[in-house]
């Protein structure tokens, strides 16, 4: 049975094998009569592509040996559908 920490290290696995991005909001204030006020915002939006290390791991971990046809096949699409919702973002 696999814990907590087994599952979120699996989690973040998971997202580096299929990519993300992220993005990080840089905020310059200065003073107004006495107030902060926002002067500059800046939003950088990066994209992380797939890693092929991570997918490696991922398909060592799963002992695709074991799996059937039809798993393979069902395995890979959801990977498929994985890499595409990632594209849409």
């Amino acid at each position: 049975m696999q814990n907590v920490e087994d599952d979120s290290v699996r989690d973040a696995l998971k997202k580096c094998a299929v990519g993300f991005g992220t993005s990080e909001v840089v905020e310059e204030f200065a003073m107004d009569e006495g107030e902060l006020r926002l002067v500059k915002r800046k939003v950088t939006r990066r994209d992380i592509p797939p890693d092929i290390k991570a997918v490696k791991m991922l398909l060592d971990d799963d002992d695709l040996s074991a799996m059937t046809d039809e798993q393979l096949e069902r395995e890979k699409e959801k990977l498929m559908q994985q890499l595409k919702e990632v594209g849409n973002d």
